[in-house]
C-alpha cells in the first residue's frame, strides 16, 4: 500500500529557520534609498519593528524561533505531507508526486507561517496595531488571525477587485477582529488620489501597500507598523519551516531528495518556503530542478527586467532588486489575486539570476483544467493561485511518463479554494480566457522604471 500522508511527531517541528543568503554564491544587491545609497537599519524604523529589522538584513544562516511562536504554530503544525496517488494513476506516470499541504492552517493557506511572528515580534515591540495590503484575501485572513491570538489591531487594505469577488474573505477577517477595506480606498491621501485619476481602477497590490505604509507611517503615536505578507527576507525566512519539515518527512517516506521543485510565485512566499532549504542542496551539487510558477497575465519573472524598483506604486518603499513589470503595472482581474503582483522577492529574483531556479508562465484556463483535474482525482477543491503549482506537475508528470522515468516531485499545496469558488463558477460557464500580457502593456508599465537604477551600477 503507498503511503498517502506523511505525518511528523509535534516534538520533531523545525526549531530555526533557515536563511539562503548565508549560502548564495553571489551576495544579493541591498535595498536602496532615495539617495541611491543602501538602505540602513533606521531608515526602516517607522515601518517595521527593529527585531524584524535585524532579520531582514541577517546574514546568520540559521535563527532560532521562539518558543512562544512554536507554540502558536503547533495549532496547525507540522502540516501533513501528502502524495498524490490518485492523480498518479489517471496520469499513469511513473513519477511519484508529492504535496506539502499548507491548507490546513486556520486561516487555509501557509500565510499564518510568517504572520504569526511578524504579530509576535511587532507585539514585542510595544506595537499595538498593524497595517497590511491583501490581494486575494488569503494574507489579509492570516494577519487577522494572528494578530488576534497576539492582542494587536489589524487594518487590511484589500485589491479591489479580490474585495468584489471573495465577499467571504472580509468575514473571515472581520471574525479575526480585522478592519478591511476596499484599495483604493478614500481612508489615505494616496487612495484618494487614485480614485480621482482611475475611479474605475480594480486596484492593485501596489496601491494598496501603497495606502496601508501610509495609514502606519502616520500614526503620531508611534504604536502602527505595517506588516508585508511577502516580497521581503524576512517573510522568506519564516516560511523555510515548510521545506525543513518536508526534507524529514521525504525521508520518512524513503525518499533520497525531490528531483523536482514546484511552487506558485507571485510574491514568491510559499515558492521560496518550500524551496530555499532544497536551493541551499543545488548550491551544494544536488540535481534538482526548482521551477517558480506564474500568471502568464502577470509575467514577473518569465519576461520582467531584472532592475532596481518600488515595491509599491506610491514609491514609499526602498528600491529594490528585483525582476518587476515596473510599479505602475495594474493587473488585470484575473482570479489568483495573491500572484497579481507587479515585482518579485528580491531572494527568489537573484536566485533566477544565478541560475537556481527556472520559471515558467501558465494561463488561467490551463490552471483552471489542471484544479479540476486535482478535485476529480485528489477530491480537493484548490486556491486559484496553487493550481498554478499543479498545473507544472501535471506537465512534469506527463514528461516523466513520456520519458519513462522515475521521478520524485514535490510541489506546496499552498492553499485552499473554499473562498475562491466564484472564479471556477466562472471558469465552469467559459467565462474565462487564456489571457497572456500583451507586449504594448508590458511597454507601456516598464516605463515607470525606465529612469530607475540598474542593479550593479
Amino acid at each position: 500500500m503507498k503511503n498517502k500522508k506523511i505525518f511528523l511527531a509535534e516534538q520533531d517541528i523545525p526549531k530555526q529557520w533557515y536563511n539562503l543568503v548565508a549560502d548564495l554564491p553571489e551576495a544579493p544587491a541591498p535595498p536602496l534609498g532615495p539617495d541611491g545609497k543602501p538602505v540602513t537599519p533606521d531608515m526602516l524604523a517607522s515601518v517595521f519593528p527593529m527585531n524584524l529589522i535585524e532579520q531582514e538584513m541577517s546574514t546568520q544562516r540559521w535563527i532560532d524561533i521562539p518558543e512562544e511562536v512554536l507554540e502558536i504554530l503547533y495549532r496547525w503544525r507540522p502540516a501533513p505531507l501528502r502524495r498524490a496517488v490518485y492523480l498518479e494513476e489517471y496520469l499513469k506516470t511513473p513519477a511519484r508526486i508529492y504535496y506539502k499541504d499548507e491548507s490546513t492552517s486556520p486561516p487555509g493557506s501557509h500565510k499564518p507561517n510568517t504572520a504569526v511572528p511578524q504579530a509576535w515580534y511587532n507585539k514585542k515591540f510595544g506595537i499595538e496595531k498593524l497595517t497590511t495590503e491583501t490581494g486575494a484575501g488569503q494574507w489579509g485572513s492570516a494577519l487577522s488571525f494572528a494578530c488576534d491570538i497576539v492582542g494587536l489591531e489589524c487594518k487590511v487594505y484589500m485589491v479591489r477587485i479580490s474585495f468584489d469577488q471573495k465577499p467571504l474573505r472580509k468575514i473571515m477577517m472581520r471574525l479575526w477582529g480585522g478592519n478591511c477595506v476596499a484599495s483604493p480606498s478614500e481612508e489615505t491621501s494616496f487612495g484618494r488620489e487614485i480614485l480621482r485619476k482611475m475611479p474605475d481602477t480594480p486596484g492593485s497590490l501596489g496601491i494598496a501597500i501603497s495606502e496601508a505604509i501610509e495609514d502606519a507611517v502616520s500614526d503620531k503615536t508611534g504604536k502602527t507598523r505595517y506588516a508585508l505578507g511577502s516580497v521581503l527576507n524576512h517573510v522568506m525566512l519564516h516560511q523555510t519551516i515548510i521545506g525543513l519539515e518536508a526534507k524529514k518527512q521525504l525521508k520518512l517516506a524513503g525518499e533520497k531528495q525531490p528531483d523536482i521543485i514546484i511552487g506558485c510565485a507571485g510574491g514568491g512566499s510559499n515558492f521560496a518556503g518550500l524551496s530555499f532549504p532544497f536551493v541551499c542542496d543545488k548550491i551544494n551539487g544536488a540535481d534538482i530542478t526548482i521551477i517558480p510558477t506564474e500568471p502568464t497575465a502577470c509575467p514577473t519573472l518569465t519576461r520582467g527586467p531584472f532592475k532596481y524598483d518600488c515595491g509599491d506604486m506610491a514609491c514609499k518603499t526602498p528600491l529594490l532588486a528585483m525582476f518587476t513589470l515596473g510599479h505602475s503595472f495594474v493587473p488585470p482581474p484575473i482570479h489568483a489575486g495573491g500572484l497579481r503582483y507587479h515585482g518579485m522577492a528580491p531572494l527568489v529574483s537573484h536566485a533566477v539570476k544565478e541560475g537556481l531556479l527556472e520559471p515558467r508562465a501558465y494561463d488561467q484556463v490551463k490552471c483552471y483544467e489542471s484544479a479540476l483535474l486535482w478535485a476529480k482525482t485528489e477530491g480537493a477543491i484548490c486556491a486559484p493561485e496553487t493550481s498554478h503549482a499543479i498545473a507544472c506537475a501535471i506537465e512534469e508528470a506527463e514528461k516523466a511518463k513520456e520519458e519513462g522515468k522515475e521521478k520524485v516531485i514535490l510541489f506546496n499545496y499552498s492553499g485552499h479554494g473554499l473562498m475562491d469558488l466564484s472564479g471556477y463558477e466562472s471558469f465552469l460557464d467559459g467565462k474565462l480566457t487564456r489571457y497572456s500580457l500583451s507586449e504594448e502593456e508590458l511597454k507601456k508599465s516598464l516605463e515607470s522604471i525606465k529612469d530607475l537604477p540598474e542593479v550593479g551600477t
